[in-house]
C-alpha cells in the first residue's frame, strides 16, 4: 500500500519512507531569471561592462596627468636654482673636457715623437746597410742609449760603449772531421757490438 506522505508499507509489515531532495523555490527562480536576463541583454551587458572600464581608465590617466602639470609647474625661485645647477654642471662638463684634450694633446705628442724617433732609427739602419755596416751594432748602440738614458745616474764607465771583441776563436780545430771522430774532443764515435746480446 502507498501512503499520501510518501511512506510505503510492504507485506512484511516494514516501512520504507522515500525522501526527496529539498528544493528551494527562490533559488531556482532566481537562476531562471538571471539565464533569461543573460540570454536577451548579455551583448548589451558586455558592452556595457567595457565601455565601464575604458571610461575608469580615461579618467585615472586625466587625474594622473593633472597632478603631473601641477607638481611640475615651477615658481621663479625654482626655475632660478635649476638654472644654476644646469650652468654648474655645463661648467663641469667643459672644464672636464679641457682635461681630457689636454691629456690627449699631450699623448699625441709624445706618439708623434716616438714615431720620429723610430723613423730615424730606421733611416739609420738603412745608411749603415748602404755603406756596408751591421745593424746589429746599431741595434746594440740604440739599447746601450736607451739603458743609459734610463739610468742617468751611473757612473761614466758604465756610460761607455760595450768594448768589441778582439780575440776571435775558432770553434775547432782544422783537422777535425766528423765522419772519423778524429781531431775532435776526447768524445768520438764508436761503432755498437755485433753479435746476440748477452742478457739473461
Amino acid at each position: 500500500m502507498d501512503g499520501d506522505d510518501g511512506v510505503e508499507i510492504t507485506d512484511d509489515d516494514t516501512y520504507q519512507v522515500e525522501t526527496n531532495p529539498p528544493k528551494n523555490q527562490d533559488l531556482s527562480s532566481l537562476s531562471m531569471m538571471a539565464g533569461e536576463i543573460l540570454s536577451q541583454y548579455g551583448w548589451f551587458l558586455l558592452l556595457g561592462s567595457a565601455l565601464l572600464y575604458l571610461l575608469v581608465q580615461y579618467l585615472s590617466k586625466k587625474r594622473s596627468s593633472q597632478a603631473h602639470r601641477s607638481a611640475t609647474a615651477l615658481t621663479p625661485q625654482d626655475a632660478a636654482v635649476v638654472e644654476r645647477r644646469h650652468e654648474a654642471m655645463e661648467a663641469a662638463r667643459r672644464k672636464m673636457q679641457e682635461e681630457l684634450d689636454a691629456k690627449a694633446a699631450i699623448f699625441k705628442e709624445k706618439q708623434r715623437q716616438q714615431e720620429e724617433e723610430k723613423r730615424q732609427q730606421k733611416i739609420e739602419v738603412w745608411e749603415n746597410l748602404q755603406l756596408g755596416k751591421s745593424n746589429k751594432g746599431a741595434a746594440k748602440l740604440s739599447q746601450s742609449e736607451d739603458v743609459t738614458s734610463s739610468s742617468s745616474s751611473s757612473s761614466s764607465s758604465s756610460s761607455s760603449s760595450v768594448k768589441p771583441k778582439t780575440e776571435k776563436r775558432p770553434l775547432r780545430s782544422t783537422d777535425y772531421n766528423p765522419l772519423t771522430g778524429e781531431g775532435g774532443a776526447s768524445c768520438s764515435w764508436r761503432p755498437g757490438r755485433r753479435g746476440p746480446s748477452s742478457g739473461g
